[in-house]
């Protein structure tokens, strides 16, 4: 039955990031329609991504220590629902409301499914949790082509509609996802589990790393719509454009373990960590005067920025393997999070000096700090 239970779970991943992708590319209309600045507008999307990621570990402490699989399934019904209804908002007290609810069902998902992911991997753990990991990339890129589809041609309030998919799977699932019987409680304290994966430093260099990764993804998806707007393109063409980048990302985590056989762990960070610099350089000097070489720029970009998600997800887990919902929670949801409070300042930062300058500060430090970064991650890992 792992099996089965792996096709559900990926399936589910797949369907609640389609919802998480949802607001990027219309986010500058619906703005536009209830009469908010990017500034704001940007400080809006942060705050899905604060909820939706500073919470998992909390929640993967929770997740760890029950052999129910609740979060799965009620985490993907709160984001099938309230995240279209945000899109179709009419005001902001309702369109927060609503972000709040579905982001707060994204952070319950998460978590768990990473650790029953992990647990349900067998021997295969590197191709299988990249499978997994590129299931929730894709549907995190075709959320926007979906999102942008029904609002240029059904209109916003006809977002509410997509949130059946979401329902249906998660009912599906509630019957065809394994019991767990082989799982076991893990018996701990959250204090004590939280101390030992906070005071260990490979774990601690691998969340940065991820920050700095999400920081680039993050910044492109939020941002960039709001230049191409100002630019004339339609809804659907930047979601079109969002849905390329996170594919070719999705294609990126699906790939990742072949590229780190062929090259080894340590260049696949360096490598994907360092070559977002002169790809971002390229972009932002040729987006206007060669707007398809800058997108396919663009895509580019969005493959080799995935490429390292999957073996950084892998090597933590495999740091303290008791916890692997707590670390699935930091590494995938609360260095998004922290990236995404970062990224509240970045839209008022880009409204006063501009989108592309922000975007070329933001692509430096990845190149910067991985040097020493990665250094010492993989030095330690000699040493052990």
């Amino acid at each position: 039955m792992k099996e089965s239970s792996r096709a559900w779970l990926s399936g589910a991943h797949f369907i609640n990031d389609v919802y998480t992708g949802f607001l990027n590319p219309i986010m500058p209309f619906v703005a536009a329609k209830i009469g908010i600045s990017m500034g704001v507008a940007a400080l809006i999307l942060s705050l899905s991504h604060i909820i939706s990621s500073l919470l998992q570990p909390v929640f993967g402490f929770f997740a760890d220590n029950m052999i129910r699989r609740t979060f799965v399934f009620w985490g993907l019904i709160l984001t099938s629902i309230f995240i279209p209804l945000s899109a179709a908002s009419t005001n902001l007290p309702k369109m927060i409301l609503f972000i709040v609810l579905g982001s707060l069902g994204s952070s319950l998902f998460h978590p768990q499914a990473l650790g029953l992911a992990n647990k349900y991997a067998g021997e295969e753990k590197a191709r299988r949790m990249g499978v997994f990991i590129a299931m929730g990339t894709l549907g995190y890129s075709v959320g926007p082509l979906v999102s942008a589809f029904v609002a240029q041609y059904f209109g916003l309030s006809k977002m509410p509609v997509l949130a059946v998919l979401g329902i249906v799977w998660a009912l599906l699932m509630f019957k065809m996802l394994d019991k767990l019987p082989d799982i076991s409680l893990q018996h701990y304290e959250i204090k004590g589990a939280f101390k030992k994966i906070l005071s260990n430093r490979k774990l601690n260099i691998l969340n940065v790393i991820s920050m700095l990764k999400s920081l680039i993804s993050t910044s492109c998806f939020i941002l960039l719509p709001f230049l191409w707007k100002d630019m004339g393109y339609s809804q659907f063409f930047i979601g079109a454009a969002l849905f390329v980048f996170i594919f070719v990302g999705g294609l990126g985590s699906l790939f990742s373990s072949k590229f780190e056989k062929m090259a080894g762990t340590q260049n696949v960070f360096y490598f994907s960590m360092i070559s977002t610099l002169p790809l971002m350089f390229l972009f932002v000097f040729t987006y206007k005067t060669f707007p398809v070489f800058s997108f396919i720029v663009y895509f580019i970009m969005g493959f080799v920025t995935m490429l390292a998600v999957p073996v950084t997800m892998n090597m933590a887990q495999s740091i303290l393997p008791e916890y692997k919902s707590i670390i699935g929670g930091f590494i995938n949801g609360f260095s998004w999070g922290i990236v995404a409070i970062f990224m509240s300042l970045n839209g008022f930062a880009a409204q006063t000096f501009g989108i592309t300058k922000v975007l070329l500060i933001v692509s430096i430090l990845p190149a910067v700090f991985s040097i020493t970064f990665v250094k010492y991650l993989f030095k330690q890992s000699n040493q052990a």
